[in-house]
């Protein structure tokens, strides 16, 4: 989508750092697969939240908002902005609003739930926390768990309790711009993408990692699964590009979905000849700088 390289020319033109905003960027050793910002662009302009847990450790939204904070914190102490940039939009809302993170923890519930399966426990999600559900896809089995979690040990819904939270908004202005493109070229430059990653040593960079105790949240890298089926001889390495191209997508599906739905957005639709410079003069006349 060209983030990284409109950011380093918004970092030209005003005194910013950069917050990554990222799931995948967090993690070490993984730098082909989630199109980490180069040596030389990270030394160009500071970056924060790159490289700060091995692929054996979990990272969750809880640890991405508390680390950003205090990133962002810091940056703010230096007389600059903080530029966060990424497309994890949970990550994003999280520290935009807050998070909620009282209580409503119980295992065994948890796990008994989970065995209902997804359409019985979305059906009962409506009744008890209609405002959750609307927000919840039918199909999201962990976050409806979670829900029902919440609501059956608070005897609040989570609804309520996260109207609760305080998040960076309520202490600074900000302004978020979404960048987008017509989908098939989106779709294109994915495509384009994902074969220059293997190109750039993408194989290699996931069989240095196999043998490592990958975490749930790492293993969901896109390329890290593909790559490792090729490497165990499940898939051929065609087949591997293939499902990696289409598993790319659809992430840049759901991920337009989630923020269409922040209507604090402003959009710019990307043309195919727009450069990074002309990009981030659009952004900068979006945020008033």
């Amino acid at each position: 989508m060209g983030k990284t390289g409109a950011a380093l020319q918004v970092a030209n033109q005003i005194p910013c750092e950069v917050v990554s905003c990222d799931s995948m960027q967090v993690y070490r050793k993984i730098s082909i697969a989630s199109s980490k910002p180069s040596a030389v662009e990270q030394k160009r302009v500071p970056h924060h939240l790159l490289d700060v847990v091995s692929v054996e450790e979990k990272f969750d939204v809880a640890a991405f908002n508390k680390l950003a904070a205090e990133a962002i914190e810091k940056i703010l102490g230096q007389k600059k902005y903080p530029l966060v940039v990424g497309g994890s939009g949970m990550y994003m809302q999280v520290l935009l609003d807050g998070i909620f993170e009282a209580g409503g923890q119980d295992p065994s519930l948890r796990k008994k739930l989970e065995s209902l399966g997804a359409e019985k426990l979305y059906g009962k999600l409506k009744q008890v926390d209609p405002d959750a559900a609307s927000k919840i896809h039918a199909n999201d089995l962990r976050r409806i768990v979670r829900a029902l979690e919440v609501y059956e040990t608070t005897k609040t819904p989570i609804s309520t309790l996260q109207k609760q939270r305080s998040g960076l908004l309520k202490k600074y202005p900000a302004v978020i711009v979404g960048l987008n493109r017509e989908r098939d070229e989106l779709y294109q430059r994915i495509n384009e993408r994902v074969e220059e990653m293997f190109t750039e040593g993408l194989v290699n960079e996931v069989k240095a990692i196999a043998g490592s105790q990958m975490s749930l949240t790492a293993q969901r890298i896109i390329g890290v699964s593909e790559v490792m089926a090729y490497l165990r001889g499940e898939k051929s390495l065609e087949e591997a590009k293939e499902l990696m191209k289409m598993n790319t997508r659809r992430l840049a599906k759901r991920q337009l979905t989630w923020f269409r739905k922040d209507q604090r957005i402003k959009w710019l639709m990307l043309k195919a000849d727009d450069t990074a410079k002309k990009i981030s003069q659009d952004i900068l006349k979006e945020i008033n700088l």
